[in-house]
């Protein structure tokens, strides 16, 4: 039977250096809270429970952390409260009564939002429900981590040798209680660790605060566990990223480049071809078909799905979206569909400087040109839009040519009304469509009209008022100032 796995979450910190009045754990990276990137990862593991301890800021913690939890998957999610903060000891001594005998506890920071599942099962495995495992570092500026104090004393290398790299673990020394010689060992302790639940219970239960911090220092089990004559092992890795915490928004800045350009280079990995890789920003969930070209500066939220063949111009915004294949997005258009989504279809032109709101819904090879916004508005096969126009709950026909600066008047101060546009309809510049009105197939509409009845089909519309002409007539002057 496999064994059971509780994930314990600490996101009680206050996040002094972030300087702001969001819980650190709530801060965003790649359009997530870095929390949310914890539960994810807890997700992919099939953990049976996570248990986020929580502290400052907690009522928003919890309520932020069980919107994300219900997105993420499929475990229990539980609190527990520290209150007040006296370390990572006795953070974790407030989930135990949370936490059974049967199952491994995985130990995780809020904070620490780039750890892979892959390295997680791997320390899972190192575990094995017997072991204490430890996932550790080797840095050449250890300063401010916990060492890994092995059974061989000696001056650490980044480049150790394999029998150093498999002495026995034989005790975590924090940074300030460290002593000199100890402080020269590059090997860190990441702050994550795998551990039998009945024996962290035990352990937990004899810590105490003698240290430099007067705290209840976590990794003082490891020396329990020594004691106790149970292996502690160390799962060592590489990339410092995934063990990378954020306590400042300057280290937030560095972990979100670091979150792009691996984003990046999967992407071009997969045959999408970035004109920058450095100006690049995923901020959700992107998928991309076949010859995918992305420029400069653009920007993806939300859930986005791009077909074979897109091309995505300069210094765009595109959220909730589904573009299909062949499709054109011109530089700086906005697309945001929000929970309604926005679909562009095969062929289609949108852009420069378009907005596509919620609900729009073009068809294949729609044009929609500079200037234009598309809200809640269905456009058929070949259907144009170029310039200076808005189209609001719009139902828009096959091969209709909408002209500049028309608008669909569809909200009258109280409710929205709908404007049916038939196929072939030609409106002419500087129309106002008071909806709820329909425009007959094949129609056109004169421009500068305001049309507030609907129109037969193959008919010329016309309203406006007669042009009169004034000879000779004078403007009105400014007197002389006296």
């Amino acid at each position: 039977m496999a064994i059971q796995i509780d994930v314990v979450i600490m996101a009680a910190g206050k996040g002094t250096r972030m300087k702001s009045t969001l819980p650190k754990v709530l801060h965003r990276l790649g359009g997530r809270a870095l929390l949310g990137h914890v539960l994810d990862c807890a997700a992919q593991l099939s953990a049976r429970q996570a248990v986020v301890v929580t502290g400052h800021g907690a009522i928003e913690v919890e309520a932020a952390c069980a919107a994300m939890a219900s997105r993420s998957g499929y475990f229990d999610l539980n609190f527990a409260r520290q209150d007040p903060q006296l370390g990572t000891g006795h953070a974790v001594q407030q989930a135990v009564p949370l936490l059974l005998d049967d199952g491994v506890t995985l130990v995780l920071s809020g904070d620490v939002p780039l750890t892979q599942a892959a390295t997680l099962t791997s320390l899972l495995d190192q575990c094995d429900g017997q072991r204490l495992a430890l996932l550790t570092l080797s840095m050449l500026d250890p300063a401010g981590y916990g060492r890994i104090v092995r059974a061989q004393a000696h001056v650490s290398d980044p480049l150790r040798s394999g029998s150093e790299a498999s002495a026995q673990v034989r005790a975590i020394v924090e940074h300030k209680d460290a002593t000199p010689a100890q402080r020269q060992i590059t090997e860190i302790y990441s702050g994550i660790m795998a551990v039998p639940t009945r024996l962290l219970r035990s352990w937990l239960a004899r810590l105490d605060n003698k240290n430099a911090q007067s705290e209840y220092y976590l990794t003082d089990i490891v020396k329990f566990a020594v004691a106790d004559g149970v292996a502690v092992v160390a799962h060592q890795i590489l990339d410092a990223a995934q063990v990378a915490g954020v306590n400042s928004p300057v280290q937030l800045a560095e972990l979100e480049r670091v979150y792009q350009g691996r984003l990046a280079t999967a992407f071009m990995e997969q045959g999408v071809r970035l004109a920058d890789p450095a100006r690049f920003d995923v901020r959700g969930t992107l998928s991309c078909g076949r010859d995918v070209e992305i420029d400069v500066n653009c920007v993806f939220e939300g859930t986005v799905t791009l077909g074979d063949g897109v091309r995505i111009s300069a210094n765009c915004v595109i959220a909730n979206c589904t573009i299909a294949a062949g499709a054109m997005i011109h530089p700086f258009t906005h697309i945001d569909g929000e929970k309604l989504g926005v679909q562009v279809g095969e062929g289609a032109l949108v852009g420069p400087f378009a907005r596509l709101r919620p609900g729009a819904q073009l068809g294949a090879e729609v044009h929609i040109g500079n200037f234009v916004e598309v809200k809640n508005s269905t456009l058929a096969k070949g259907a144009k839009a170029n310039h200076l126009a808005y189209l609001g709950d719009a139902t828009v026909g096959e091969r209709v040519n909408y002209g500049a600066g028309s608008i669909t008047a569809n909200y009258d101060g109280a409710n929205k009304h709908r404007t049916v546009i038939e196929a072939d309809v030609h409106i002419g510049s500087n129309c106002v469509l008071v909806a709820p009105v329909t425009i007959g197939a094949g129609g056109t509409v004169g421009g500068g009209s305001t049309i507030t009845k609907s129109t037969p089909q193959g008919a010329l519309s016309v309203a406006r008022g007669r042009q009169v002409s004034l000879p000779n007539w004078k403007r009105p002057a400014k007197q002389p100032k006296s």
